[in-house]
């Protein structure tokens, strides 16, 4: 069943959920460098319009675009995924994932600011008792900034998951658990609103 999220803003960013017009937005998002991104799955430019038709027929998978609030240009992606559900059907938890962003938004405000969207909308409309957050083990960059918003870390789950990294199709990768529950949410909603507000200092 696909989870329904209508469009998540605040002052930093948007997050609409995933189109098809989206297509050429997102392709200039995933445009330049790719260096940072590391062990980051991301699609090329080319893949983009592909990429979109596969995660829309994923029932079980929320994708949204991140759009710059200042400048109203798309600048990455991220999504609900996942999701787990008590026997009688409400949610249980949630993850959030497959993000990213273009080199000029990383490192801004950008990133928090969504974060903060997502897990608030988890908690207090869908209700769920935790926001589970992974990423490739190796992707130690990636596992600072899940640190840095308050998540616990969980541990290394040992060939979790497909990997996603660039030449790595058909190999497994292990895979860092990180988790947000429902009742550390507020310390982690002051954590992220300190951290979007120094990242938005002139």
């Amino acid at each position: 069943m696909r989870i329904e999220v209508p469009v998540l803003r605040n002052a930093v960013v948007r997050l609409e959920p995933l189109r098809a017009d989206h297509a050429e937005g997102l392709a200039l998002a995933a445009s330049g460098p790719r260096d940072s991104y590391g062990w980051t799955a991301v699609p090329t430019p080319e893949t983009v319009a592909a990429t979109i038709a596969a995660e829309l027929a994923r029932p079980a998978f929320r994708p949204f675009v991140q759009v710059d609030a200042a400048g109203d240009r798309i600048v990455g992606h991220t999504a609900y995924l996942t999701p787990r559900h008590w026997p009688d059907g409400r949610l249980l938890a949630i993850e959030i994932g497959s993000t990213w962003l273009h080199p000029d938004a990383q490192g801004t405000a950008i990133n928090p600011a969504a974060k903060l969207l997502l897990l608030d909308h988890a908690f207090g409309v869908l209700g769920v008792s935790r926001v589970d957050i992974k990423t490739d083990a190796r992707n130690a960059r990636a596992r600072a900034a899940i640190l840095a918003i308050g998540a616990g870390f969980e541990g290394v789950l040992r060939s979790w998951q497909p990997s996603g990294a660039p030449g790595e199709e058909g190999l497994p990768r292990d895979t860092a658990m990180f988790s947000i529950t429902a009742g550390e949410w507020p310390r982690v909603r002051e954590r992220l609103e300190a951290r979007i507000a120094r990242r938005s200092a002139p």
